[in-house]
């Protein structure tokens, strides 16, 4: 027996746990007459098996994707307002990338030499807003509605359809 104390509280006797041995059974060897002897037709038998299962998942596997792409919605814009450039009558895809395009074209050297884009104007991912203030008449917001509309004022050929009343 142990004496156990635990803080200020009277002291307890504990008694040790009597040990409990594993019991093991021996295991048995497998009996001769389960296992079947290899032979070449069962070998093919169970290889065709596996095959014809790996088939239906390939099918099963390419319904599938036939059924997602029928699901997905076809792409559509981001919402990106394009940026026409009234000096040059360029059309960027997006406020970020008419800066950075004009960035490495060195059009901005000057507006680069005075910091306005900061120490590391390739890093800068607002350099659009900062341009803007600098250059406010140079450039023209295309929003894509307006764009839109004006494909659908047309037909395939490109020519304008006539306005009905």
């Amino acid at each position: 027996m142990t004496i156990k104390t635990n803080g200020n509280q009277r002291p307890t006797e504990t008694k040790p746990k009597a040990e409990v041995k594993p019991t093991t059974k021996p295991i048995a060897a497998p009996k001769a007459d389960i296992l079947k002897p290899q032979t070449i037709a069962n070998i093919t038998k169970e290889i065709d098996a596996l095959w014809q299962a790996v088939s239906q998942q390939h099918k099963l596997i390419t319904e599938l994707q036939e059924t997602l792409a029928r699901k997905r919605r076809p792409p559509s814009s981001n919402g990106k307002v394009k940026v026409k450039d009234k000096k040059t009558g360029k059309i960027y895809p997006s406020k970020n990338n008419a800066y950075q395009t004009l960035l490495r074209a060195g059009e901005l050297k000057e507006l680069v030499d005075k910091g306005v884009f900061g120490d590391v104007p390739e890093k800068n991912n607002f350099g659009w807003y900062q341009l803007v203030r600098e250059l406010p008449d140079r450039f023209e917001e295309i929003n894509p509605e307006a764009s839109s509309e004006e494909k659908s004022n047309s037909d395939v050929a490109g020519k304008p359809v006539p306005q009905t009343k």
